[in-house]
């Protein structure tokens, strides 16, 4: 049975951006920083799964079940039962991956124009969405390449090419920004991330072999919508350094989304997290390094345990009799 996940409201935290975009700051303390994963929320497991695994060719890495909303709202602003299923290309430890958090009783959500796209740089992905007739053409990767969307509407940039020895397969996300300058100066003049710039589009690093962050300016007099789908982009920087980051940011008049707190996963790790907001709102979740290496180790079950869950909450059921219900609809000209 189904057990419908409420939408709590949103909290007020100000306007989102900062002082710093504005006048000289002190830049925020970070040590070294991995750029860990992004949050994608899924309303159908199965279909969303099969994509990733099937036809991208990842790997179910860990898959845990939560009773209640996260305290660092990781799922969204829900309240019940959820789930996150880590799916990549090898292990959290050097790899950016996906995370795919599903709240129980909800089927879809709306899209936005802040996400738009990952870059996947993977031959065999790339034979796979030809083989099956997937994606549109698209240039300016250095080798053939198609844009293809995965269940739920998220979008990709498949290369055929494979990333460089020692480099995350999955080398870019790409988000929106509403004013590239002021992105910047959060990013690489608070953050110091390292950033190149060219036209209306930046990208960002915090280190070689890494995700890159593309930032990518939206046209004149378009609003930046988040919509209800929106993620969040993890990193990994020394726990000891967390509280001072939140210390800074605030200091900076910059956006805490979750001030400092310690987030527990049944069986298995504590972390503790700060999460913050770009200009834009964009979610930026930084996290101790040394207990997320605990908690991220690979899980030998997690397919298993992944099926078992979409099992009992019926959900592939409900989809299939949907499918017909619409099938049927069609039919009748409705």
């Amino acid at each position: 049975m189904l057990t419908q996940s409420r939408i709590i409201p949103t909290r007020s935290r100000g306007a989102f951006g900062c002082r710093v975009v504005a006048m000289a700051s002190a830049p925020a303390k970070l040590g070294p920083t991995r750029n860990l994963h992004w949050v994608f929320k899924v309303g159908d497991r199965t279909a969303t799964t099969q994509f990733y695994t099937d036809v991208l060719g990842m790997t179910t890495l860990r898959h845990e079940e939560f009773e209640e909303g996260c305290a660092a709202a990781c799922n969204g602003p829900y309240d019940g039962k959820w789930s996150k299923t880590m799916i990549g290309y090898g292990p959290e430890d050097s790899q950016f991956v996906l995370e795919l958090t599903y709240n129980y009783g909800v089927k879809s959500y709306e899209l936005g124009n802040d996400y738009r796209h990952i870059v996947v740089r993977k031959a065999s992905a790339y034979d796979a969405c030809r083989a099956r007739g997937l994606g549109t053409p698209v240039s300016g990767y250095g080798a053939p390449a198609l844009a293809v969307s995965a269940p739920g509407g998220y979008g990709f940039v498949v290369v055929a090419q494979d990333a460089a020895a020692g480099a995350t397969v999955m080398t870019e996300l790409c988000l929106s920004c509403s004013d590239l300058d002021k992105s910047l100066a959060f990013w690489s003049g608070f953050l110091g991330f390292a950033a190149t710039r060219e036209g209306g589009e930046a990208v960002v690093s915090c280190g070689p072999g890494q995700a890159t962050l593309r930032l990518v300016q939206l046209p004149a007099g378009t609003q930046l919508e988040r919509g209800t789908a929106f993620g969040r982009v993890a990193f990994a920087t020394p726990g000891g350094l967390l509280q001072q980051l939140e210390t800074d940011v605030l200091a900076a008049g910059c956006t805490v989304h979750t001030r400092y707190v310690s987030l527990d996963t049944p069986g298995k790790a504590t972390v503790q997290v700060v999460i913050l907001q770009d200009p834009d709102g964009h979610e930026i979740c930084f996290v101790g390094d040394e207990g997320f290496r605990q908690l991220s180790q690979v899980d030998p079950a997690a397919p298993q345990l992944l099926s078992d869950a979409v099992a009992g909450d019926k959900s592939a059921e409900w989809f299939e009799k949907q499918k017909l219900r619409e099938a049927a609809m069609a039919a009748k000209g409705g």
